[in-house]
């Protein structure tokens, strides 16, 4: 950890935000992610909830993070759980990324819960909260054992059957096509953490004749992880 991040513990709730403002790289194309990781990990219950809810968007982001900490040390929270799936559908495509990440402090310490939330929110009706459970579960430290897999499998065809579902003219709809630009990278993730089960499936999703899984399945083969395993 930096040095400037090594005293957010003893640091006031004024004194975070001003501490997170300064040090945010924004605005900018890419925030500071180690200070936000550094905040989540430390922040007190308070800051996080006060920042989770303001409309600062760097400050939004490192509290709607830091919900997942506090989340993994009570996961049956149904508060948390609850304004978790709001922050998924956030305006702001930033707080909605720090969703994702906000379960993944969460699968690190509480794999069984991370599981629970992505098999629920993948049959959400917004399609930014599917794709928020996608995009959480589908990293390769999640998908290691079985259980993991399963749950990265799973959440992926269920999505892909989710955008399959609507009308053509819906899925051009913001939360469809972000849900579409998520499975054109997380199949690629699932299938080269078990090939011997993923590619099958991915195989099958091959045939489609649907225009919009064609696009999933051209830019999961352009990615590196499958372009090794095909050859």
């Amino acid at each position: 950890m930096r040095p400037e991040h090594a005293d957010l513990a003893a640091m006031s709730v004024g004194e975070l935000a001003k501490h997170l403002s300064t040090h945010s790289h924004l605005p900018g194309p890419r925030g500071n992610l180690e200070l936000a990781d550094a905040f989540s990990a430390t922040a007190p219950r308070e800051a996080i909830l006060e920042f989770s809810d303001v409309d600062d968007e760097y400050l939004r982001f490192c509290g709607t993070q830091g919900l997942g900490r506090l989340l993994a040390e009570s996961p049956g929270d149904g508060w948390l759980r609850a304004t978790l799936v709001e922050r998924a559908t956030d305006p702001l495509w930033r707080v909605r990324e720090a969703t994702a990440r906000a379960l993944h402090i969460l699968g690190r310490a509480e794999p069984g819960a991370m599981h629970t939330i992505v098999a629920e929110w993948i049959r959400h009706p917004d399609a930014y909260v599917r794709r928020a459970a996608m995009a959480a579960i589908c990293e390769p430290c999640f998908l290691t054992d079985g259980a993991g897999f399963r749950a990265g499998l799973g959440a992926c065809e269920a999505a892909t059957a989710s955008l399959v579902a609507l009308p053509p003219a819906d899925r051009r709809a913001p939360g469809p096509r972000n849900l579409r630009q998520g499975l054109g990278y997380g199949w690629s993730v699932v299938v080269a953490a078990n090939p011997g089960e993923g590619m099958p499936a991915f195989d099958r999703l091959r045939m489609s004749n649907d225009p919009d899984v064609a696009w999933i399945v051209a830019s999961n083969l352009s990615k590196n992880r499958l372009k090794k395993l095909l050859g």
